[in-house]
């Protein structure tokens, strides 16, 4: 685990990196109760049993927290989080957590720093802007610190029916596909095709519009999608693959970092 930056705070929220591993099982616990508890998803005997969302890329992984000091100063805190797994932390496992979807090379083969972000979720209570504007805070902290040039990662579109994902899906694919330098395309046995629907025979505001808060999130910072969608059964999602070049993520935080320090 590393201490990147100083804790960011908005009133009685702060975002940091986890430092103990209570904090971790914490955030574990946290996934838990949205993934499984919330959202439908399937634990094995061994996640059930534990009440834990854990697996082994979370040993190697940095996790962001979002906490609330108003609920104490330990891992009870933690209402927020965001695993961050970059390309180092990687190797020691050999490959990426979004390796079970997806062809990574492109993203591979990118010439510097790349991070992975997974496992993004709050406590129901704390779904608000500025909890998402924290946690995006902390992001590009990280960002900054470590100097990632691209982040990726799979974000899901709820359910398994990619038939009922259709618009979103299609908008994805025809306003937003990644550059083919950089473009992550779905394993063969797992690929489901996103351009569904010809252009003009949805609403593609609306579908806009309906994208999950994340997906709008990665889109506002200028994000792509990879070619092809991935239904995880066990986590009930539809699951897209996200890549974002962090240019425009750098040069806010640099001025901002410029300022702080009175140059």
């Amino acid at each position: 685990m590393s201490e990147p930056f100083e804790e960011l705070r908005a009133g009685n929220l702060g975002v940091r990196v986890a430092r103990t591993g209570d904090e971790v099982q914490a955030a574990q616990a946290l996934r838990f109760r949205v993934f499984f508890g919330e959202m439908g998803a399937t634990p094995d005997a061994a996640v059930r049993e534990s009440g834990l969302d854990a697996d082994i890329f979370d040993a190697v992984a940095d996790h962001l927290l979002v906490l609330d000091h108003d609920r104490g100063e330990g891992p009870e805190a933690v209402v927020g989080t965001y695993r961050l797994i970059r390309r180092q932390a990687a190797a020691r496992l050999g490959r990426f957590y979004s390796d079970d979807e997806y062809d990574l090379r492109p993203v591979l083969d990118f010439p510097g720093e790349i991070l992975e972000l997974g496992r993004s979720c709050t406590d129901a209570a704390y779904r608000t802007r500025g909890t998402l504007q924290l946690l995006w805070n902390g992001i590009a902290a990280y960002v900054f610190r470590h100097e990632i040039g691209l982040m990726f990662g799979c974000a899901s579109l709820p359910g398994t029916d990619v038939a009922a994902n259709a618009a979103a899906l299609s908008y994805l694919a025809q306003h937003h596909l990644a550059p083919e330098a950089i473009r992550p395309r779905a394993l063969p046995d797992r690929y489901e095709a996103m351009d569904r629907l010809p252009a003009g025979s949805y609403d593609a505001k609306r579908a806009m519009l309906d994208l999950p808060p994340l997906i709008k999130g990665y889109l506002r910072l200028g994000g792509f999608v990879g070619d092809g969608a991935v239904v995880d059964h066990a986590f009930n999602t539809t699951d897209v693959c996200v890549v974002v070049k962090t240019d425009l993520i750098t040069a806010k935080y640099s001025k901002h970092y410029e300022r702080k320090a009175g140059w």
